[in-house]
């Protein structure tokens, strides 16, 4: 009797719940729960490497302009965590994000929704020499551990304390994870290494630390807690300077700034060496076109690929100015289209 009297009490509570959530189960692009929609504010995630008060006034200035000319509010959602950030735009909880291409990619696969804006050229003003430079770096003191017959070998990284970025990060993880398993595969030991296997640490490493951003991890490695770290150039030129050599050249020394603001006001005037340099495709801006809308896409990209934001110093800082800024402008460096098509190599790393 007491159960059947529940029944249609239960039933009534669950048609009252699904009124609310609005019945719905699937997104516009059957990736998660919540249905997409547009409206009047324009949330943009920022990664933990931009998320920095160094790069306030580029965040704060990108936000004013994409409202004048979207006539949107936009807030900005600062993280301390990849994944919070990947989340965040998946799940169309953010419109607009700065990403890098493993991360990209790895949204995309998630929700089609997702899709580059624009990303920054190289100094030729085109795709051609739209790259970075993912970077595995030693400290100077210690540099000779990781020599053999006078020059670096990544054979020295077996039994190494290493420091990764994130496992969603491309230059950080990606590349260099596969440049590691592609070089150890080739001996019988380590014959099925895996990405998984350097995530954990053995076979390879004693021990992986993950720095959250490049600046973490750059740090894990110049206050010892790593004996060598994965990080790009992009995301730690405004703390460090070329002390001996040239930059993106391996054997290259770089120097910690005097003043160098968090987290490296902690390591001022320490020095590493590059042990390895990989060029990277450059890191795009993206959107959730369902929460987006394509109205506001197609203004944003207009607004990227401007010549106005392109020679906007509070975005792009000109060499030589002492600026700090989202971007560094060397030569004709401005924001172009990109398709998705264009970020193919780094889906292949996956493979």
């Amino acid at each position: 009797m007491k159960t059947k009297l529940l029944l249609p009490v239960i039933l009534l509570f669950s048609i009252f719940l699904t009124a609310c959530s609005g019945g719905n189960t699937n997104n516009a692009s059957g990736n998660n729960g919540s249905k997409a929609k547009t409206d009047d504010v324009i949330k943009m995630v920022w990664y933990p490497n931009e998320s920095g008060e160094n790069l306030k006034a580029s965040r704060d200035e990108i936000g004013r302009l994409i409202s004048e000319a979207t006539g949107k509010k936009v807030e900005h959602q600062l993280t301390t965590d990849y994944a919070i950030a990947i989340e965040t735009l998946v799940n169309n909880k953010a419109d607009l994000a700065f990403t890098g291409a493993q991360s990209y990619v790895e949204a995309n696969k998630r929700n089609k929704a997702v899709q580059p804006i624009a990303v920054k050229t190289g100094e030729s003003g085109t795709l051609d020499d739209a790259k970075y430079h993912s970077w595995l770096a030693v400290n100077v003191d210690k540099q000779d551990k990781f020599k053999e017959n006078g020059k670096f070998s990544l054979d020295t990284l077996a039994n190494t304390k290493f420091s990764f970025v994130s496992n969603s990060s491309t230059s950080g993880f990606k590349v260099p994870s596969q440049n590691i398993i592609a070089h150890f595969s080739k001996q019988q030991k380590y014959a099925n290494l895996t990405q998984e296997d350097l995530m954990q640490g053995g076979p390879l490493f004693s021990q992986v630390l993950f720095g959250n951003s490049h600046q973490g991890s750059a740090v894990n490695l110049l206050s010892g807690k790593a004996d060598v770290a994965a990080f790009c150039d992009t995301c730690v030129k405004d703390y460090v300077e070329v002390s001996k050599g040239e930059a993106n050249k391996v054997g290259s020394v770089y120097r910690v700034k005097d003043g160098a603001a968090e987290p490296f006001n902690t390591v001022v005037d320490k020095e590493f060496t590059l042990m390895s340099v990989t060029p990277v495709l450059n890191e795009p801006f993206v959107a959730n076109k369902d929460s987006l809308g394509q109205e506001d896409f197609d203004k944003i990209q207009a607004l990227f690929t401007s010549d106005d934001f392109a020679n906007n110093e509070k975005i792009f800082a000109p060499e030589g100015s002492g600026k700090t800024a989202l971007y560094a402008k060397k030569g004709k460096e401005r924001l172009v289209a990109v398709e998705d098509k264009w970020y193919d190599p780094i889906r292949e790393l996956s493979k």
